[in-house]
């Protein structure tokens, strides 16, 4: 059965963890021969008074570098990664043991080919039921983590299916109970009986992250308008291409359990890079939570209440999250008590220094003192930490907006920004900030990184937004 992309890249996430996992599996092997026979050594029980120094890896090197990288993909060839839900640990010990067979075959070649008389078998030897173990608690770990993925719904990625009832239900049919666990449909959508507008409604009031196609009695060319829709708000079509032959020359393919399908993406594509960006978020997050923490966090929050009492510390406020999902987001509180309330008759009294959805004001009176120093280094913004950690934000990307300024876009590609997960720091913040008063101009920003994202362009934001806000250009 054909392999998704995001199913591949997981598979060779897997085995890199296992090839890991069987590294250490020796080290810890060769720790224990080391003790071993040091204490057989020093108590004369073991003959001839041996190297100590020498009884590491360094004699094991040559076939390390053929088992280390060779075992998983021993392992990938018996289907151990497959299906992770439906395995029994009997079929997992199966396919270990065909590997191992295949693996000590290609060892005993190197031993008798590269003359490697003096291999240490005894760490050999304890070696593989310590990979076999690692190993084996690894696939366990991933097996709960998926069954915990897919029994969350909330978790689960929202998708939208488009055409007739009678072609959904046989695409629905080609699939495994495996493949439609992963994600939620819904809402059903037939452009014979439906309008276009209703279709774009559709995609922003469930917070679609896919549309799936299933043009079986449908002329492509009808389907068209209902593309350029989901391109527009950064929605990824999906479509089943099962009608398709050789009459497509180049096309961008993926599969959906045996389905081929034809993927049409307006935003940055999953790869590796972006499992790298995570984990960065990840890393750099936690390492700036607990420098901050004790350094900047305590003062920050009695100041804020010595400056303004009656509130709390922080402030939260619904954000539109990826394709529109709302979140709470959490900032250091720099306005007065119940200022939300009075936002329209702010608006009213001193206007909007932003055209478009988006409210701006220098001076703001609902913010106190203390807060516009907060605004003014940025530190307000600084408990967005924990949407990171949380994976609801990204170190980098599009600032996310209050879900009632989303509501209020009037133009569908406005709606692309949402397309990524949002972040702290971004194009706009570190071209111009609030000296942007065009609302089309700051999305035109998040569009040209999202058109043009990569691991280089978040380092060269991260590297530009530290200047930005040491030297308070553009805050407010």
């Amino acid at each position: 059965m054909a392999q998704g992309r995001k199913e591949a890249l997981s598979v060779q996430a897997l085995q890199f963890a296992d090839a890991a996992l069987v590294y250490l599996a020796f080290v810890i092997s060769a720790s224990v021969r080391e003790n071993l026979l040091g204490t057989l050594i020093k108590w004369g029980l073991w003959p001839g008074e041996g190297d100590l120094v020498q009884l590491g890896l360094g004699e094991l090197f040559p076939l390390l570098v053929v088992i280390v990288p060779f075992t998983p993909i021993a392992l990938g060839a018996f289907g151990f990664y497959r299906h992770p839900l439906r395995k029994r640990i009997r079929d997992s010990l199966s396919q270990m043991f065909k590997s191992l067979i295949i693996v000590g075959v290609v060892v005993g070649a190197l031993v008798v080919f590269l003359k490697l008389g003096d291999t240490p078998r005894l760490t050999l030897g304890v070696a593989v039921p310590i990979a076999v173990c690692l190993v084996l608690a690894r696939e366990g770990l991933v097996r709960s983590f998926v069954l915990h993925s897919v029994r969350a719904e909330d978790a689960k990625e929202a998708v939208i299916y488009v055409g007739s009832e009678e072609s959904i239900t046989e695409f629905e049919a080609s699939l495994s109970e495996e493949v439609l666990a992963q994600y939620k449909v819904v809402a059903h959508y037939h452009p014979a009986k439906d309008s276009s507008d209703n279709f774009s409604v559709l995609l922003k009031d469930e917070s679609v992250a896919r549309a799936i196609f299933a043009p079986k009695q449908t002329e492509f060319g009808e389907l068209a308008e209902l593309i350029e829709i989901c391109e527009l708000q950064g929605v990824e079509a999906w479509i089943s291409a099962g009608f398709l032959q050789a009459q497509v020359a180049r096309p961008d393919f993926d599969s959906m359990g045996s389905n081929p399908m034809l993927v049409l993406r307006s935003t940055p594509e999953l790869s590796w890079a972006l499992w790298i960006k995570a984990m960065i978020d990840v890393a750099l997050s936690a390492v700036a939570l607990a420098g901050s923490l004790v350094l900047v966090w305590w003062w920050v929050a009695l100041v804020i209440k010595i400056s303004s009492p009656k509130g709390p510390i922080f402030f939260r406020q619904k954000r539109a999250g990826r394709h529109g999902k709302p979140f709470n987001m959490w900032k250091f509180r720099t306005m007065h008590p119940g200022a939300e309330s009075q936002l329209d008759e702010v608006k009213e009294a001193q206007g909007n220094e932003m055209s478009g959805p988006v409210f701006k004001l220098e001076k703001d009176p609902r913010v106190f003192k203390f807060g516009r120093f907060l605004r003014r280094t940025s530190i307000d913004e600084l408990p967005q930490i924990l949407n990171v950690l949380r994976g609801e934000m990204s170190l980098v990307g599009p600032r996310p907006l209050p879900t009632y300024e989303v509501e209020q876009f009037a133009k569908s590609e406005h709606r692309r920004r949402l397309s990524v997960k949002p972040g702290i720091t971004c194009l706009w913040q570190v071209e111009g900030r609030n000296k942007i008063t065009s609302f089309d101009e700051w999305v035109r920003l998040d569009l040209e990184y999202i058109d043009n994202w990569s691991l280089a362009l978040d380092l060269k934001i991260l590297l530009r937004t530290i200047p930005v806000v040491l030297m308070r250009r553009g805050s407010r």
